[in-house]
């Protein structure tokens, strides 16, 4: 009796195996594409990584990011740079700061002309219920020399309450992915789900935080709500040091090109990952300010010390003359 014909996912039609394979999630798809190289050749389908990326940020949709799929980068390039976090350590590495040896070797950061920001929020992991879009220009000497912020959604032109349904501002989630147009690599700095949740000590509203650690520097990206009709208020980026202070224009760029050209780390654990470097964040920069607190009380009481010993010596010099 002749032994049965083995049968592989591969004897399917080819159409039929594509439209399965647009069904999958980016790193199912990134996963299939290993399997044989049948599946890899239909794996790299740009118009499924497109539509994949399309459908998981809406505001890939808008005109400039779009050009961006279209051509500086491919989809899945943007795919492997937006999803999985930057590598804290090589962020490290590459950011800082150059000595001779290396400029002579070369490793220099190219830091980029433009920033596009897209920025998409959900709610339970749902459609996104606020997408945007910002440009920002990085060559003048204002954007270099100053706090790097970025407002994705301002008070003054909230997002209508018509379009937001919330029943808590903590099962909200945020992507916020920063472009480089002239080199098409990306990054995505936000921990997709909150790492604090606090109300604001004078309007009420509710701020929900979003926050990456990188080179001991933490990007926050912050949504407001409002207390009374629970629309988003405000959608904004900074990032500031372990002391405190905010960063530059140009140190964040040099955070952000490092970030783009480096490796990625993925993993299942990648949301409580990020919460516990931002925890650690925290605990350093209350530590670091509680020493602070310290040295000054010393030097106000050393100070106080000597000023008391410098009039009583003037006055004994008096009494004793």
């Amino acid at each position: 009796m002749a032994a049965a014909a083995t049968i592989t996912v591969e004897d399917l039609p080819g159409d039929v195996l594509a439209c399965a394979l647009r069904r999958l999630d980016g790193p199912s798809l990134a996963a299939a594409s290993c399997a044989t190289s049948g599946l890899r050749a239909l794996a790299d389908d740009p118009d499924t990584w497109r539509a994949l990326c399309l459908s998981r940020w809406p505001s890939l949709a808008q005109p400039q990011p779009q050009c961006v799929l279209s051509g500086a980068v491919s989809p899945r390039r943007l795919f492997a740079d937006a999803f999985p976090f930057p590598c804290v350590d090589a962020v490290a590495a590459a950011a800082a700061p150059l000595d001779g040896d290396d400029q002579r070797q070369g490793r220099l950061l190219r830091l980029p002309g433009e920033l596009v920001s897209a920025v998409d929020v959900y709610h339970r992991g749902g459609a996104a219920v606020v997408s945007r879009v910002v440009e920002t220009s990085t060559l003048s000497s204002w954007f270099l020399t100053s706090p790097f912020c970025v407002d994705a959604v301002e008070c003054k032109n909230p997002v209508p309450a018509a379009s937001v349904a919330l029943a808590s501002p903590a099962e909200l989630e945020l992507s916020w992915i920063l472009l480089d147009p002239n080199t098409g690599r990306a990054v995505n700095v936000s921990s997709r789900r909150p790492v604090a949740v606090e109300r604001h000590w004078y309007t009420g509203d509710t701020l929900v935080r979003y926050a990456v650690v990188l080179a001991g520097c933490k990007f926050e990206a912050t949504v407001s709500c409002s207390e009374e009709t629970g629309q988003i208020t405000e959608v904004s980026l900074a990032v500031d040091d372990a002391d405190g202070a905010a960063v530059s224009g140009e140190g964040c760029l040099r955070l952000l090109a490092a970030a783009m050209a480096g490796p990625r780390k993925g993993g299942k654990n990648q949301e409580e990952e990020a919460k516990r470097k931002y925890d650690e964040f925290v605990r350093r920069k209350r530590g670091r300010k509680e020493s602070k607190a310290r040295r000054e009380v010393l030097v106000d009481l050393c100070c106080s010390a000597v000023s008391a010993v410098a009039v009583l010596s003037f006055l004994a010099a008096v009494v004793l003359r």
